[in-house]
């Protein structure tokens, strides 16, 4: 194996939210240009009924992205973050394991555009992600804006309790301190299971962050009922590598056309600097 695989599969093996995810990588093309990403089923990557949770697949699609540009650009450009990343779920996994294939589609000076698949083993997809990578080539941090937050209320309300104990979202811990009004506060604390190896949050914890903040707001919106929900599709940008700390993720709805939610989320770091920006298109249906 190459000096270059190594280094990508180190990245994956020895990050600890990979690493607690059950994430594998299972082969790496020439100079980046493909990449294969296993994941087998675990009750901790889940939502009630054995159904793999949307922020687990959206983390399968960041590093399926971040595996193919690290191999492009070289270890010597990072450090590396999602600079953008488009995530649309076609359809669920149901206590079965899952991979990712990544695909480069054009490499620049210091992005990479990639696309990843997301399916069964048996081919069934499950979701569909284009991603833009951007390595740093070890730049100076960026400045980045505080965060607008929101007026610091604190009505958590009668489902957060209930989503926080979900297999998934119980394992990273998430804290649901705000969901009423079409708004949602949600905080995920600094545990080392949701680290990169660089000791910051990992992307995809970030991912499953704001898809669940998106998702608070929708609910925050309509209040609890015998519904059925998804996400069809969420969108995000990092605008730098994710620092170490807590992050404290601000949800509120955008726009409602009867089942269909756009929420808008910003995610701050323990400074309370912006560090990401996403929307989250849901559903609740009677």
């Amino acid at each position: 194996m190459s000096e270059m695989s190594e280094d990508v599969r180190d990245w994956i093996d020895r990050s600890p939210y990979t690493a607690a995810l059950g994430l594998k990588l299972d082969a790496l093309g020439d100079a980046g240009a493909t990449a294969r990403l296993a994941l087998p089923f675990q009750d901790g990557n889940t939502n009630p009924g054995g159904v793999l949770h949307g922020g687990v697949a959206a983390s399968l699609a960041a590093t399926g992205a971040q595996a193919v540009a690290r191999a492009a650009l070289g270890p010597e450009a990072g450090p590396f973050h999602l600079a953008q990343i488009q995530v649309s779920y076609l359809a669920a996994a149901r206590e079965e394991a899952v991979v990712a294939e990544a695909r480069l589609l054009r490499r620049g000076k210091a992005l990479c555009f990639v696309e990843v698949e997301v399916a069964t083993e048996d081919g069934k997809p499950i979701a569909h992600a284009t991603a833009t990578v951007r390595g740093r080539f070890g730049g100076a941090p960026p400045e980045l804006a505080p965060a607008a937050g929101d007026a610091g209320e604190s009505d958590p309300g009668p489902l957060a309790p209930h989503v926080a104990k979900t297999p998934f979202m119980h394992r990273i811990g998430v804290d649901i301190q705000h969901m009423a009004d079409s708004r949602s506060r949600i905080v995920l604390p600094e545990l080392e299971a949701n680290q990169d190896l660089s000791g910051g949050i990992h992307e995809g914890a970030l991912l499953a962050l704001l898809d669940t903040t998106g998702a608070m707001a929708a609910w925050a919106t309509t209040g609890p009922g015998a519904f059925k929900a998804s996400t069809p599709s969420l969108q995000a940008q990092i605008l730098a590598p994710l620092p170490a700390g807590e992050l404290r993720a601000y949800g509120r709805l955008l726009q409602r056309d009867a089942e269909t939610f756009w929420t808008g989320v910003e995610v701050a770091g323990c400074d309370g600097t912006c560090v990401a920006l996403g929307t989250v298109l849901y559903r609740i249906v009677e």
